[in-house]
């Protein structure tokens, strides 16, 4: 009875063996198969895409100017209007510390450089009560929209590949992005930036 139980035991032992490298094999395969997806079959567009993301350089595509956001106040931001002239959009969130962090840069930028017909936007991707909140403690002299969760999807496209925040755009008079940047900036950053468009 003994010798029947040690002579079971290489062949159990090869049976575990070959079972894990089939698993192995099977599991290479999958990751084999899931790698090489992309580039054998892109999945159709989503109607809804942002597409891909507009190169610096290049004229936004009228839709740009057709969106419409509500204003932390009430009433939709004329977006349309803003077309034609230099435009530093800025993605921003109450719950982002970066974020808070340079709404007075962004501020000071506003004040000294509208008189030279630049705009600024600030587009929440927040809900609408706290930003209403932010800004009841901390207003700003520039225009906000509250962009919500599409505002992820407009910054995309805009090239925020990363999908963090803060994130700026900087638009030229022609509609051409001209600057973009992931992270906090700061006043002589984007006075530099306009120094370079003017």
């Amino acid at each position: 009875m003994t010798q029947p139980a040690v002579a079971s035991r290489p062949a159990t032992g090869r049976r575990a063996l070959l079972a894990l490298v089939g698993l192995t094999a099977a599991a290479g395969g999958a990751w084999w198969a899931w790698r090489r997806q992309p580039a054998e079959a892109t999945p159709p567009a989503q109607p809804d895409s942002p597409g891909p993301a507009t190169p610096e350089g290049e004229t936004l595509p009228d839709a740009f100017w057709q969106r419409e956001f509500e204003q932390p106040s009430g009433g939709p931001l004329d977006w349309a209007a803003l077309k034609g002239r230099p435009l530093l959009i800025n993605f921003w969130a109450t719950w982002c510390p970066p974020c808070v962090k340079e709404m007075p840069e962004l501020d000071r930028f506003h004040r000294e450089f509208g008189a030279r017909g630049w705009q600024v936007v600030g587009l929440a991707v927040d809900g609408p009560t706290p930003v209403r909140e932010f800004l009841a403690r901390t207003p700003v002299g520039f225009r906000i929209g509250l962009a919500g969760m599409d505002g992820t999807e407009l910054a995309t496209a805009l090239g925020n590949t990363a999908g963090g925040l803060p994130f700026s755009v900087l638009i030229d008079a022609q509609g051409r992005i001209r600057q973009r940047k992931m992270g906090a900036t700061h006043f002589d950053e984007l006075a530099a930036w306009a120094g370079q468009i003017a």
